[in-house]
């Protein structure tokens, strides 16, 4: 691209917002113009797709297997990446070394949280598959004391972990025993989150530098996920008999809106406000997906989800923050 770029922080805690399931965080286009929406609505937009993508897995699941739901995102999201480097005339990453690499990242940001996902959505509630989904910062943070030395934890960063997993337990309800949680669901999304900062990790220390833009980048990913995800999914589904229409149409969405269109206006949002205030939509994902899945797919839901859910955000907020510059004498 001929527009100036800027590099984002590398630390594994200021990660692009949980569920985006991108590597193309290493570099982002720089100043955009004729912008036609302000950053603020754009923020919004962001916010209610990405939230509204678990109510999305959980209608396709209604009618395809998971790694079927999992293989039509990536599918649709590639489509929608590949159509913007046709209009742009950008090519796509280049070297075997670039894309085995991305091959990596694809498995642990792609293929993998999103067939966990959609596994998982089948006996829990999208709501709270969206709340498992805000501990990746937690995640993060807890993998940068063993995995990044350079990247050193404060007390405050500390107790955000402490208080993140404590809204975790709040929101399975610890005291009465997980009584009413499927656990196999829930540890399908949790695992799903473990996945987002394990990636981030991987495409740090991999592909930092990587020459091309992060839609290529990204881009190239989703190809080579859903190469992984058409081949598992000849391997152990069926192939569907029927296209019934609302969970056909919530695939396609899912991939077309909630990963190609999306992560376009993420890219935006880094290069005019910084990655900063970008990241901030995560905290309103969780948010977004249990009001969609009360609202809209009538599920249910008890005081401990939402007392939860914010204690976890807070803890997650907490992870995020760094020490002040010394102001010289």
């Amino acid at each position: 691209m001929s527009a100036p770029t800027v590099s984002l922080p590398t630390s594994s805690t200021t990660s692009p917002p949980a569920g985006t399931g991108t590597a193309g965080t290493l570099r982002t286009p720089g100043t955009r113009r004729g912008v036609l929406l302000d950053w603020r609505v754009r923020f919004a937009i962001l916010s209610v797709v990405w939230g509204f993508s678990f109510l999305l897995i959980k209608v396709g699941t209604e009618a395809y297997a998971p790694f079927q739901v999992a293989l039509g995102r990536v599918l649709f999201g590639a489509l929608a990446l590949v159509t913007v480097l046709l209009v742009r005339r950008e090519p796509l990453p280049r070297g075997l070394r670039t894309w085995g690499h991305l091959g990596v990242a694809a498995l642990l940001l792609n293929t993998v949280p999103f067939s966990l996902f959609a596994y998982a959505e089948l006996s829990i509630p999208s709501g709270l598959a969206g709340i498992c989904n805000a501990t990746s910062p937690l995640w993060g943070m807890a993998l940068s004391l063993v995995a990044l030395s350079e990247d050193r934890p404060t007390r405050r960063r500390v107790a955000g972990l402490g208080l993140g997993f404590l809204g975790v337990l709040t929101v399975l309800g610890a005291w009465e025993g997980f009584s009413g949680v499927d656990a196999k669901g829930t540890a399908f999304a949790l695992l799903a989150s473990l996945c987002y900062p394990i990636g981030w990790i991987y495409v740090r220390r991999t592909l930092a530098g990587t020459p091309g833009s992060p839609v290529a980048l990204t881009g190239g990913q989703l190809l080579v996920s859903t190469l992984q995800l058409a081949l598992v999914s000849a391997l152990f589904t069926s192939a569907p008999t029927s296209f019934p229409l609302w969970p056909t149409l919530s695939v396609i969405a899912l991939g077309a809106l909630g990963t190609g269109m999306a992560l376009q206006m993420q890219y935006g949002l880094v290069a005019e406000i910084g990655p900063t205030t970008a990241q901030m939509v995560t905290y309103f994902i969780p948010v977004i997906a249990t009001a969609a899945g009360v609202l809209v797919l009538g599920e249910q839901l008890h005081w401990n989800t939402p007392a939860g859910a914010a204690i976890v955000l807070a803890g997650a907020a907490l992870t995020q923050t760094r020490p002040g510059r010394r102001k010289p004498a």
